[in-house]
């Protein structure tokens, strides 16, 4: 199979390390091939925090995912998240010459320089500026300007950026294995491709993306991207409380969020009970169901309330007229949804399964959203521009460039 035809996603993750990969068809479709995931250790909230065993687990998955798809990866499109990532939108200006009125390459380019010409703190470097819309003498709704005659090219942009070493160590990670990176991806933006429609973005939808360690969420209000951002909160806090509050094992109380957990409350009977067994170095007991479910419920609505207070910094939640979408292994808990409907204030609905061919346990599974996601993104970049040398995109995104 050529080497052109596959794309393959990397997410590491606060829970796991996953790794998909796709056969990228002639008619334009997508079928996975197979996919690896390691168990992670030395991450953090969705960051690195021990090298050394993030690249361990790395490895491990990347061997399931070679052993599965029988395809030897060799470069990988890799997903970013954690506390550090920040975003805002930004408009760019360009005044054609007087003895030119017809807009070229050239001044798309300047643009997208202009809107990104902007302080950011020194540690930082730029990950993405993804267009918002474009102007023409004051013309809104410029799908593409190139060839248009005007006087001045105007540029919305979604400027996201990050603090460079903590970008450099996920790379460093990866090339160790060694792989190429293609490309860094936001993991909202990456989920987003596979988890929402084009007329989802275009009517307005919240994508939040809740893992291990990260609450990742991205907004698009007519088509664009007009929000992004990182909570450093997730599924494992909700474990830990679980074990905390129950005086459990961690591994009894992961195990009894994802089989027993519910986020409702008052829909259980008085007094019901369940039953652990003992099992080394546990004595076994009993629990109230409602004690377990007011635990989740209570962590959740303290999350979905964060998550609610950082919209609200910008006027974009009235206009969602396709409500949100939950996708990532949080949203598996029972009653999440609801919960998010009430808090939220907005329609809540889970992640349908990506338009996506292959293994159909992978496409089903949200934990999967980001590494699928970072397929589609491949796909897309393939599609719409050649590809940079590696060391061009990197000296670009870590030193002052940019990413459309």
């Amino acid at each position: 199979m050529s080497k052109e035809n596959i794309a393959v996603g990397m997410e590491i993750g606060t829970s796991k390390v996953c790794v998909a990969v796709a056969d990228i068809r002639p008619d334009g479709s997508l079928k996975v091939l197979g996919v690896g995931q390691s168990p992670t250790l030395g991450v953090r909230k969705g960051e690195i925090v021990h090298l050394e065993s993030v690249h361990k687990c790395v490895r491990d998955a990347v061997a399931e995912a070679e052993q599965k798809s029988d395809v030897s990866i060799r470069s990988v499109y890799v997903g970013i998240t954690g506390g550090h990532i920040v975003s805002f939108n930004n408009r760019g200006v360009v005044q054609l010459p007087e003895d030119r009125d017809e807009i070229d390459e050239e001044d798309l380019e300047e643009v997208k320089r202009n809107a990104r010409d902007v302080n950011i703190p020194a540690q930082n470097a730029f990950l993405h500026a993804i267009i918002q819309h474009y102007y023409v003498d004051g013309q809104d709704g410029v799908l593409t300007p190139v060839g248009m005659l005007g006087n001045k090219l105007e540029a919305d942009y979604h400027i996201v950026h990050g603090i460079r070493t903590r970008v450099q160590n996920t790379i460093r990670c990866v090339k160790e294995v060694p792989l190429e990176v293609e490309d860094v991806v936001l993991n909202s933006l990456a989920s987003a491709q596979v988890v929402v429609s084009q007329n989802q973005k275009n009517l307005g939808v919240l994508v939040v993306d809740i893992g291990g360690g990260t609450m990742d969420y991205v907004v698009y209000v007519e088509g664009a991207i007009k929000q992004s951002g990182v909570l450093a909160i997730g599924g494992d806090h909700l474990t830990n409380d679980i074990s905390m509050g129950l005086r459990i094992p961690i591994g009894r109380a992961e195990r009894l969020k994802i089989e027993e957990g519910s986020a409702v409350l008052g829909n259980c009977l008085p007094g019901e009970t369940l039953y652990l067994p003992p099992e080394q170095g546990f004595a076994g007991r009993e629990i109230e169901r409602e004690t377990l479910n007011g635990i989740i419920h209570f962590r959740l609505r303290e999350a979905f309330e964060l998550l609610k207070r950082q919209l609200e910094a910008e006027p974009f939640l009235r206009y969602l007229g396709a409500g949100a979408v939950l996708t990532g292994g949080c949203s598996l808990i029972h009653g999440i949804n609801h919960l998010a409907e009430e808090v939220l204030g907005l329609p809540v609905q889970p992640a349908q399964p990506p338009p996506m061919q292959g293994i159909t346990s992978a496409l089903a599974n949200p934990q999967l959203s980001t590494a699928l996601g970072l397929i589609k993104y491949a796909q897309f970049s393939q599609m719409e521009r050649p590809a940079p040398s590696f060391w061009g995109r990197l000296k670009n995104r870590l030193f002052g460039g940019g990413k459309s």
